[in-house]
């Protein structure tokens, strides 16, 4: 059986896909007019805004389960009260996409499971 965080992890794998779709339906609004201009708006928030909040609290839920780090308070702190995003965006690549890879600190890590 998959452990939580490799399911957590092929979510993020698939809303990518949305994600991305999300950012094309954006560039659309920005050459187009009229209703064509409103239905591609629509769209591209109906595809992005699901992708984006599943990460933002991917994000939240990894630091609070499985960083190693040092600074494992203050990554909290940083998370929970900077509001702009950018943080999470750092917190991101630093950690979760070495997580799905297994790379770096996450080499042999075994996912927390929880109740063990």
């Amino acid at each position: 059986m998959a452990s939580p965080w490799e399911k957590r992890f092929e979510r993020i794998r698939i809303l990518v896909w949305f994600l991305v779709a999300g950012l094309a339906c954006s560039a659309v609004v920005w050459v187009t007019t009229g209703f064509m201009q409103i239905f591609f708006g629509i769209l591209a928030i109906m595809l992005a805004l699901p992708s984006g909040v599943y990460l933002y609290v991917i994000v939240i839920l990894h630091w609070k389960d499985r960083y190693r780090g040092r600074h494992s308070d203050l990554w909290g702190v940083l998370i929970l009260i900077e509001t702009s995003g950018w943080l999470k965006i750092v917190y991101f690549f630093r950690h979760i996409l070495p997580d799905m890879s297994h790379s770096g600190r996450y080499l042999n890590s075994t996912p927390i499971v929880p109740g063990d």
